[in-house]
């Protein structure tokens, strides 16, 4: 029987929050881990790397991706109805030097990345990780920074995934990370999976007793305060989006300092004051708008995120701003549109128009941001108008010539959820894709669209593609 999920705590939140990670432990025995780490070695000695084939290879993973630690910390961080993606890794380390810093792909998704917390990795370690053993090395905080603002590898304040056996690091996505050095030359195991927020918070979905932003009592920030960022996101996270919009009065001198500072060379000091803006009325909204169709990419992205942070008051404008020339502006105000969910429902005929774009950047972002406006949308008839007409857009796009347009369809089509009823046709061709992703995906939209259509089709997709796990080359048949 399963147990409920042991959901966060408002410090752990807090922490989560600020630092972009938290080492979590479970209650498993020690042998429950030395039974895995031998398999893993057994597998990896024998078979190579099984990649994706990871959790049905190995099958007592999938034990400890029920355990109510994991489970809830997911929850908190997610929400209930969170997706395990198709792509996952185990990373094997005995290099006695460090990897470099990095942030993890989207696996050919050339996308803004989210600060608020829609996607989010867990990387447990079977076998007891010591520093010397080569743990992943995690920079609190970096979770929102697109470039690498540091400039020594070796950066004080680093995290480790360090521990004992069954250790656990969950982590913001796109937060910068790297393998320590081995040097005591023993393997060392990481199982890598990644999972994905299907819905907009509309309340918190951890073990909540505050609702007021505070930072959490302890905090490792090598880089920077991010006050204004860390307060959307945790607002967000409680169920209310544009929270900023309107906090703050500032003066003309002000408003100067924080436009100019969206054009500071150092990434954080940039993004305090995109959020900042967004705090500043219709003002500082004007600034981000002046932003978005700026000729330099990077302010063009930051004013993007605050502008998202501004609420229901700029989605008009960046409607407007999906007419524009530059492919990059129209991106990121898709983007920014999509942040702000139901709120955006007007943007959703000209989103749809963007699935003809002759960028595949522009027509995925477009993508993505019909179905975080689809998935947020109410029940009253404009609402649902706009869902029907988000929904027959991406039947069209799951036929897109470019891969990476047609698995972000797939996802989409998953945060819609069973108003995408229509698409089920479309996602039975899809489940043919050349592209092992556009297949996945594909599956994820009918197994969370759920209607007896979509579920023929998955559970006969699933039957055809069924896989043994016992089954390897030294051991094809019997017993």
């Amino acid at each position: 029987m399963n147990r409920e999920p042991i959901r966060l705590t408002d410090e752990q939140m807090r922490t989560f929050v600020t630092e972009g990670f938290l080492i979590l432990q479970t209650d498993f025995p020690a042998s429950f881990h030395e039974a895995m780490t031998q398999e893993l070695h057994r597998v990896y000695t024998e078979e190579g790397n099984p990649g994706n084939n990871l959790l049905p290879r190995i099958r007592e993973i999938q034990q400890v991706f029920d355990h109510p630690i994991i489970t809830g910390a997911l929850t908190s961080v997610l929400g209930p109805n969170y997706m395990l993606h198709a792509h996952r890794h185990g990373h094997y380390n005995a290099q006695p030097t460090a990897g470099g810093w990095h942030k993890d792909s989207y696996w050919g998704y050339n996308k803004m990345r989210h600060h608020r917390p829609w996607w989010a990795m867990i990387m447990y370690f079977p076998q007891d990780t010591p520093i010397e053993l080569g743990p992943t090395g995690i920079l609190p905080g970096t979770q929102n920074y697109e470039t690498r603002t540091f400039e020594s590898d070796e950066v004080e304040g680093e995290g480790y995934a360090s521990g004992q056996a069954g250790t656990f690091a969950l982590i913001h996505y796109d937060i910068w990370h790297r393998a320590t050095a081995n040097i005591l030359g023993k393997p060392r195991y990481m199982l890598k999976f990644e999972f994905m927020r299907t819905a907009a918070p509309t309340e918190p979905t951890w073990n909540c007793s505050d609702l007021q932003w505070r930072e959490p009592a302890k905090a490792t920030l090598p880089i920077a305060r991010h006050e204004a960022m860390w307060e959307d996101t945790w607002n967000w996270l409680t169920g209310r989006t544009g929270s900023l919009a309107d906090t703050a009065a500032v003066s003309a001198e002000q408003l100067a300092q924080l436009t100019a500072g969206l054009r500071d060379a150092f990434e954080p000091t940039a993004l305090n004051a995109a959020y900042e803006l967004a705090r500043s009325g219709a003002e500082g909204v004007a600034a981000l708008l002046n932003g978005l169709h700026d000729s330099s990419a990077a302010v063009s992205r930051l004013s993007a995120y605050g502008l998202a942070a501004a609420g229901a008051g700029a989605a008009g404008s960046l409607a407007a701003a999906l007419d524009d020339e530059r492919d990059e502006t129209v991106q990121h105000a898709a983007f920014a549109l999509g942040e702000l969910g139901a709120a955006a429902g007007q943007a959703v005929p000209k989103l749809a128009a963007l699935l003809s774009h002759r960028s595949p950047a522009v027509r995925s972002a477009a993508v993505e941001s019909l179905g975080m406006i689809g998935g947020a949308a109410g029940t009253s008839a404009q609402e649902k108008a706009h869902v029907d007409e988000a929904v027959s857009s991406l039947v069209r796009a799951l036929q897109d010539s470019d891969v990476q347009v047609r698995f972000m369809t797939g996802l989409a089509l998953s945060r819609i959820g069973s108003h995408a009823a229509a698409a089920v046709p479309a996602l039975a061709v899809a489940l043919d894709d050349d592209n092992r992703y556009v297949r996945a995906h594909a599956l994820e939209a009918l197994r969370y669209i759920g209607t007896e259509e979509a579920k023929d089709v998955l559970i006969h997709s699933l039957f055809q593609a069924r896989w043994c796990a016992t089954t390897t080359p030294a051991n094809t048949f019997y017993p």
